[in-house]
């Protein structure tokens, strides 16, 4: 599979959180020596009633149960937004190889939009591509909002 490939089934799972009512991000993580999806996920913190229930976290889970354990080198993560600082210390803890991202997250992103915690001094330094699929990563987001800013008018 290619990275819109593998983008475009991260915009998937968004798209089922934005049905749940749900912020559409979607994620997931691939096994790079095969090209298997080894994880998935969305955001569900609506639902969860839970702050740490990032599609990141979520596809990092995932992936730990698919694989038996818990370091994840050898693998990259899809995700439809810049992650947090939360979800990219996950990655750093999980020794993801890679980050691929669609659309920026000017104001909580931590892969070089607000901040870039993969540049601090930490034990591991995962490679961050940014702008796969951008627009379409972007455009599910500003619908998303824009639906509530509707709603509230």
């Amino acid at each position: 599979m290619t990275q819109d490939e593998y983008m475009k089934e991260a915009l998937r799972l968004a798209a089922e959180a934005e049905e749940a009512g749900e912020t559409p991000i979607g994620a997931v993580v691939v096994r790079e020596r095969d090209g298997a999806i080894v994880g998935r996920g969305r955001n569900r913190r609506e639902a969860d009633k839970n702050a740490l229930a990032h599609a990141e976290i979520e596809a990092i889970r995932d992936a730990c149960q698919t694989l038996g354990g818990w370091r994840l080198s050898g693998c990259t993560l899809y995700v439809t937004l810049e992650p947090c600082p939360m979800c990219a210390g996950a990655i750093v803890n999980a020794r993801l190889d890679r980050v691929v991202y669609g659309a920026a997250d000017p104001k909580a992103g931590a892969c070089g939009s607000l901040t870039d915690l993969f540049s601090l001094p930490l034990n591991h330094h995962p490679v961050c591509e940014h702008g796969v699929m951008e627009t379409e990563c972007g455009d599910i987001l500003r619908r998303f909002f824009k639906g509530l800013r509707d709603k509230k008018e």
